[in-house]
């Protein structure tokens, strides 16, 4: 299982809001990826046959797996991360504060996601 290994505070807009959008988009997705591995969803199972993790994965992952935990924050934060991947990043019409306002969902997610590893340790 592939531990998230990024640090919130590497996600940074200070000089670059398409490199920080890029950054947290990246944090999400390994998150997503990650969940979707420990809870063996049906998306993981097609990513790992397929080699290859699709958009609409992601976006079903995190529909999956809000339910599963009933936690409706994965979801939104996956809507945000997506959203800056594509204005943020692809088009580069986001700002530094545009950026700068979604960093927490994206930290949250990174802190829910070392929560649920620590609980679901294996010996």
């Amino acid at each position: 299982m592939k531990i998230i290994s990024g640090k919130p505070k590497n996600i940074s807009p200070k000089n670059d809001p398409i490199q920080a959008s890029e950054k947290l988009y990246k944090a999400v997705e390994e998150s997503i990826k990650t969940l979707a591995q420990l809870f063996d969803t049906p998306e993981y199972q097609t990513a790992t046959k397929e080699g290859i993790w699709w958009t609409q994965l992601f976006g079903k992952a995190a529909r999956r797996l809000s339910r599963l935990l009933d936690e409706p924050r994965l979801e939104y934060v996956w809507a945000i991360a997506y959203d800056i991947h594509v204005w943020g990043f692809h088009e580069a019409k986001y700002s530094t504060e545009d950026v700068r306002g979604d960093l927490d969902h994206a930290k949250w997610l990174l802190s829910y996601v070392k929560e649920i590893l620590s609980k679901n340790k294996k010996p």
